[in-house]
């Protein structure tokens, strides 16, 4: 993170505005909006400034910048075409600890001025630390099309009823609750319709009767598959069930981006299992997922891949279906479709694969025990998870049950993350190609002819 997000309260504080273009009308109008007191240094102004001097409602100084025009100011902004001045009015703000934004010169800045969405009170602020102010600017407009102005009356809702949902609900979580439920809600909808009046009756009226709706409040248990990486194939809903848990119990496979989604006050249970070792053994997790339940949390099971396919997924809700606990099922996109996909590697092809198999390549007690003939057809494509560290056994059954031994094979490390790599090869020369390539889980095997479209369908990777 090069620049802390903050928003300054710059309210009736002197701020200093050195330059008369139109850059420089831009800050002062922000600034203005802000409610400052505004100095401008220049020489030539636009007429817009002009005006605003004229009114009253700024200074200015028709002089070239001097020091003396730092003294008494809280915050600088540099915004002439010299780049020498620029930088001299930035070492003599840093000599004063003053607040200081050169125009288009991060490197001489301590703070940025973001590209912002304004539904006040509501500001949603966007920046790139000053390295694409352009890309800042494309990514407000997109938020500019999501947020309606509603939200403006939305906060005000919230602003009105805050004092006193504080003193009914001495709770931070229970008041989280309800600020949720009303936030999401049939009443948010009234104040996106603008209808206020009927929304303020209505929060009114909820809050009264919060006494009987927290206890029948019951926690609840949301499994949810993570995917295999890549957090943009996470889904919607997804994301809204992982901004409102309390505490979230993940494994090794959720990847540290997607776990940054997550409501950042959630308690965070590593649970994670990996071969030969487990942080946490299955009927544990089980039993935790319902204990933390019944404490009347909201609880996130968040599980790399999809939770019912080799996610033990159908165990935990078992077990929270016997203990009478309410729970959601939040489909993943599962490491066979999304590995596959972004290798380049179709898994079903009119030309090569009329099916495809998912399997476990999971050792037990140092064999693995398949159902070799529905494995083994023709035009199929077979997909096998967890398959590395079994990888020349797999090989050689495959091939000692018919598979012929030059089908093609792609191991997938990584797979739809930046660290992604792909190792091609057949059933006889993929465990050498693994065995010298220092290959880590989690990776995935794909068997079959398939694997032959990846020279002119891989996508994801640069290409030579």
């Amino acid at each position: 993170m090069d620049f802390l997000p903050v928003s300054l309260n710059i309210k009736d504080q002197p701020c200093l505005v050195v330059g008369g273009g139109e850059i420089a009308t831009r800050k002062v109008g922000m600034l203005l909006r802000a409610g400052a007191h505004v100095k401008v240094v220049s020489p030539v102004i636009t007429e817009e400034l002009s005006e605003l001097s004229a009114t009253g409602k700024i200074l200015h100084h028709t002089a070239a910048f001097q020091e003396s025009d730092l003294v008494g100011v809280m915050l600088v902004i540099a915004a002439t075409n010299d780049v020498t001045i620029n930088q001299h009015i930035s070492d003599l703000a840093r000599q004063r600890a003053l607040l200081i934004n050169v125009v288009d010169e991060p490197a001489l800045c301590n703070f940025i001025l973001p590209s912002i969405v304004d539904r006040s009170p509501v500001m949603v602020a966007v920046s790139t630390g000053g390295a694409s102010p352009v890309l800042a600017r494309l990514l407000r407009a997109r938020l500019e099309t999501l947020i309606p102005a509603s939200y403006g009356r939305l906060a005000d809702l919230g602003a009105r009823f805050r004092g006193q949902v504080k003193q009914r609900l001495p709770d931070i979580v229970q008041r989280r609750r309800f600020w949720e439920h009303i936030f999401q809600g049939p009443i948010a909808e009234m104040v996106h319709a603008g209808h206020d009046n009927e929304a303020c009756l209505a929060v009114q009226s909820a809050l009264d009767d919060t006494p009987n709706s927290l206890a029948r409040a019951r926690g609840e248990v949301y499994l949810v598959g993570a995917g295999p990486g890549d957090p943009d194939l996470l889904t919607f809903r997804a994301l809204r069930l992982m901004q409102q848990t309390d505490v979230v119990l993940y494994d090794r496979l959720v990847t540290p981006e997607i776990l940054e989604l997550v409501r950042r006050e959630a308690e965070r249970i590593y649970v994670g299992k990996k071969r030969a070792f487990h942080a946490v053994r299955q009927d544990e997790i089980n039993q935790l997922l319902v204990r933390l339940a019944k404490e009347g949390k909201r609880v996130l099971r968040l599980k790399g891949g999809d939770p019912f396919i080799f996610g033990r997924g159908g165990e935990e809700i078992e077990t929270l279906a016997e203990e009478g606990i309410q729970f959601q099922v939040v489909p993943g996109i599962t490491a066979a479709s999304g590995c596959a996909s972004y290798a380049g590697i179709p898994l079903t092809h009119r030309d090569y694969s009329q099916s495809v198999v998912f399997v476990t390549g999971h050792l037990k007690d140092g064999s693995v025990n398949l159902d070799w003939a529905s494995i083994i057809q023709p035009k199929q494509t077979v997909v096998i998870y967890m398959g590395l560290t079994g990888l020349d056994q797999l090989c050689h059954e495959l091939i000692s049950h018919g598979m012929p031994a030059t089908l093609p094979v792609a191991l997938v490390q990584q797979g739809t993350t930046p660290q992604q790599r792909v190792l091609v090869g057949t059933l006889t020369s993929l465990p050498g190609i693994v065995a010298t390539s220092e290959v880590h889980a989690p990776t995935l095997l794909i068997i079959g002819n398939v694997v032959k479209l990846r020279d002119k369908l891989a996508w994801f990777e640069e290409q030579p």
